[in-house]
């Protein structure tokens, strides 16, 4: 029986694929739009923006509406007997896009960073000539947005349930439907540049990029902004800053869910007001021999002209983590799972914290004591224990940073962003939009007392304005923040016997003490950490002004109205004073549970009932498809994937403990003996995970004999592809510049006398001095070593040429611009001649194909070696 789902969603039209629709917009679809605040405004404005048009291969302009526009559009999807099929229709009648999804890898269905468009619930769906057909004949990714976020993440996990995971040796394991599944992720900071437009040729050393370079004499004064490509792929774009080549962005890019590592660029363009946009230069970083799941922070240089070129125009201060691990089936972490569930997860934290030193695994422990719907049940325990009832630790309740209150951050921000946004999102985005400049202190404003006086008004009007907004949302707290805040509030009256005339407000400021102090007051302080404000870093002035006003109702939560003693300060004074009720009747609303409330607030949408029959039909294609197939379907509502989680866990715990040579612990004490236990269940995942992929590596190809493992039934082979259509490159894809030389062989080391982009901050490994691993023997793969042993050197990645499986996947036309290389953690690489215009990094896949003993040694030592 075929099925059928539909959405209403918001699609992008590029300008190219406009003109190609054979039916133009309706008059009506189209006045509508112009009266759409996010896309149109006066004429004048439009004109202008024109002008700013960005140049990408995309066409995807920074408020530019000749780049293209967002019109409304009907998905359909239809589930087929021989597949899946993906219809757009724009003005319910123009078929705009028809997209085989079966022929689809997950990694082509992700979510579309915040800053591409300024739209959130984005998803981008990328297919090649082959996969898709529609009125316009073009590769362009595709980009919709629905009505929420729920929608979106249901939407998102029905399309990935009809593509194929990334899923290596299905013959080898069919009970499982493969070995293993892989998973990648970028997260990059784009914290500031210096002198850049200023050229000079490139430091032979890489060592002087990391002194303290004064801007230079000659910096110019631009506008300038970064687009992030991964893979040529355009992820994601900073704000325009404006300074003497020196701009702060401090802006965070997370993507996730991404295809095999190849290059990330960071391309700089300097805005003009006259003409388009010009490239100042490029930040080319090799994905393939990035060191994995540790952060890299440093200065990396902006090449001039091209990855090829011996021209720096300015460096760019980034931090980058790159994450790419092997997930086991489920089962295969079960006594992981069962050692983690023993105790408090946030004991867990602790541990590895005080032990590992590790702090980028709370999140990925959350995730899974979410999914057991344990999490509030663990907060509550812990705060039973922070609250001691002592005379001397009401003063300090709740203020220092434990992991507890850590952890109390992460559940507020998992569950309290809509809520947030509710409270002070409107009124931050405006203040920033009209560049508001408050200063009080006498010192710094340098005038009179009139002056003062006025900015005291203007600061008061602020706070009676952001105070409103946020009285006006308590009623949109969610219930997993008010079970949350209840508990805290009783613990506290019960643990200090509370008064009338001795601690009457303590429980009211327990609550006050994380709802405000520890996420409303840290969001209008810094507004771009937490989504609220997309535009980036507010300038100074703006900082100030949000600083001021942070202070005022902090104040104000904290029930002390008399903190302002100055005498030109007495309106502050007054506004403090006269909203002192209703912040208790705020903090009230906010710790009680709403009669009857089962699940969280969020208003019903008209496609509700879809999304249930979407639910209930991913339930019934997940009991018959393959173990690891079904476990690579996000889980509604969150999109958790728990054996990623307890894979990303695994690893990190692994490499920390050989990084830090930690001896195993005497079993004194039961926490000794619980960690002890969590180590050695973390190495039996991993030796497991060793043991799959040197099956695989040990039987790379399936013989025609053996059955192969296919999820769903398969629609009939799609021809062949031409060779000659390629993907569209990034502005500095080489298929405009020339390759930067960057040979790994001994006799090019010796001919090569340019540094990599790598800066020098990165941390070094001794193999960075000598031969290529892929030109020299590494001797044969020995048993894995025990978890407290010294960690051995860890040699650069030795990706082998053809003793790999690839995921089964449509044809596709040569990547000619980059080359397609394996990570440190996998031994796959695609089978396929060497071309003129790659990447000499490939050159280590080719040198490998005379030997194959030596290949698989390699492959297996660098398995073992990682980090």
């Amino acid at each position: 029986m075929d099925r059928e789902f539909y959405v209403s969603v918001e699609l992008y039209v590029s300008a190219k694929a406009a003109g190609a629709l054979k039916k133009p917009p309706t008059k009506k679809a189209a006045d509508k739009r112009d009266h759409n605040p996010r896309v149109a405004s006066s004429s004048g404005d439009a004109a202008q923006r024109k002008v700013k048009e960005k140049t990408s291969w995309l066409g995807i302009g920074r408020n530019s509406a000749g780049a293209g526009q967002w019109r409304p559009a009907r998905c359909k999807l239809v589930e087929e007997e021989e597949g899946c099929l993906l219809n757009i229709y724009v003005d319910d009648t123009i078929l705009y896009r028809s997209i085989y999804m079966y022929l689809l890898n997950h990694t082509d269905i992700r979510a579309v960073h915040r800053s591409l468009f300024d739209r959130r619930n984005c998803i981008g769906i990328f297919s090649v000539a082959g996969q898709m057909r529609g009125a316009a004949p073009t590769t362009e990714p595709l980009y919709i947005q629905f009505e929420d976020e729920e929608t979106a993440h249901t939407w998102l996990a029905l399309l990935r349930s009809y593509a194929m995971p990334e899923v290596y040796g299905r013959w080898l394991s069919p009970e499982d439907g493969g070995l293993y599944r892989m998973w990648r992720q970028v997260d990059l900071t784009c914290i500031q540049g210096r002198n850049l437009g200023v050229t000079r040729p490139l430091p032979e050393e890489p060592s002087i990029a990391d002194q303290d370079i004064k801007p230079d004499a000659d910096a110019i004064d631009m506008d300038v902004y970064c687009e992030i490509f991964v893979n040529g792929t355009l992820c994601g774009r900073t704000t325009v800053k404006k300074g003497i080549g020196s701009p702060d962005w401090h802006e965070r890019f997370v993507l996730s869910d991404l295809p095999p590592f190849e290059n990330l660029e960071i391309v700089v363009w300097r805005e003009k007001r006259l003409t388009k946009p010009a490239i100042v230069g490029t930040v080319v970083i090799v994905l393939v021999n990035f060191r994995r799941g540790e952060a890299v922070e440093g200065w990396f240089p902006v090449l001039h002209g091209g990855q090829a070129s011996s021209t720096q125009a300015g460096e760019m201060r980034l931090k980058i983590r790159v994450d790419e691990e092997i997930i086991l089936p489920y089962h295969a972490y079960a006594r992981l799972l069962k050692t983690l569930h023993s105790r408090n997860h946030l004991d867990w934290m602790r541990e590895l914290e005080a032990r590992l030193k590790m702090k980028n695994v709370n999140n990925n422990i959350m995730s899974i004591a979410i999914a057991k719907n344990v999490l509030l049940e663990n907060i509550m325990e812990l705060a039973d224990r922070e609250v001691d009832g002592t005379l001397t630790s009401h003063n300090t309740l709740f203020r220092g940073n434990t992991v507890f209150t850590k952890t109390v951050e992460l559940y507020m921000s998992w569950y309290g962003m809509p809520f947030l946004e509710a409270s002070v999102g409107a009124t931050i985005r405006r203040l920033c939009s009209e560049k508001v400049a408050i200063e009080v202190d006498p010192v710094r404003i340098g005038k009179g007392p009139k002056a003062i006086e006025k900015n005291v008004d203007l600061l008061v009007a602020w706070c009676r304005e952001f105070w409103d907004h946020i009285y006006e949302a308590r009623t949109q707290c969610p219930p997993e923040l008010r079970r949350m805040f209840e508990h805290i509030r009783r613990l506290v009256e019960s643990r200090y016997r509370v008064r009338d005339d001795q601690n009457r407000e303590l429980p009211w400021q327990s609550v006050s003490a994380f709802c405000f102090l520890r996420f409303i007051v840290p969001a209008i302080l810094h507004p771009h950490l937490f989504g609220v404000l997309p535009a980036g870093l507010p300038d100074v002035p703006v900082q100030r002004s949000l600083t001021l006003i942070a202070k005022v109702i902090q104040s104000l939560a904290n029930l002390n109205p008399n903190v302002q003693k100055e005498e030109y300060m007495r309106g502050v004074k007054d506004f403090l004073n006269d909203s002192l009720h209703a912040m208790i009747d705020y903090i009230i609303v906010v710790s009680t549970p709403e009669v009857g409330s089962k699940g969280p607030s969020t208003p019903l949408s008209s496609d509700r009932h879809e999304r249930l029959r979407i639910m209930n039909a991913l339930r019934q294609r997940s009991a018959t498809t393959p173990v690891l197939h079904r476990e690579a379907i996000p889980l509604l509502p969150h999109l958790l994937d728990i054996p990623r989680h307890l894979a990303v866990v695994t690893s990190v715990v692994v490499r920390y403990s050989r990084m830090q040579n930690l001896q195993p612990p005497k079993p004194n004490s039961p926490d000794d003996k619980y960690f002890s236990e969590f180590c050695s269940r973390c190495l039996e995942v991993e030796e497991q995970a060793l043991f799959r992929v040197s099956k695989l590596a040990a039987k790379p190809r399936r013989q025609h004999s053996e059955p192969a493992i296919l999820p769903i039934p398969r629609m009939p082979a799609m021809p062949t592809l031409p060779a000659n259509i390629p993907l569209p490159p990034s502005p500095s894809s080489p298929l405009k510049l020339a390759v930067r030389g960057r040979k790994l062989s001994s006799a090019s080391r010796q001919n090569r006398s340019r540094k990599s982009s790598r800066p020098s901050t990165a941390p070094s490994t001794p193999e960075q001095s000598q031969d290529s691993p892929s030109r020299r023997s590494l001797g044969d793969a020995s048993e894995p070593r025990p978890l407290f042993q010294p960690p051995l050197p860890s040699p650069l990645p030795s990706p082998p040429s053809d003793a790999s499986e690839e995921p089964v996947r449509p044809m596709r036309p040569p990547l000619v611009h980059h080359p397609r290389s394996t990570s440190t953690d996998s031994p796959l690489a695609r089978t396929r001649a060497p071309d003129p215009l790659m990447s000499p990094t490939t050159e280590m896949s080719v040198d490998l194909g005379d030997d194959p003993g030596k290949r698989r040694r390699n492959i297996f030592r660098s398995i073992l070696t990682r980090r």
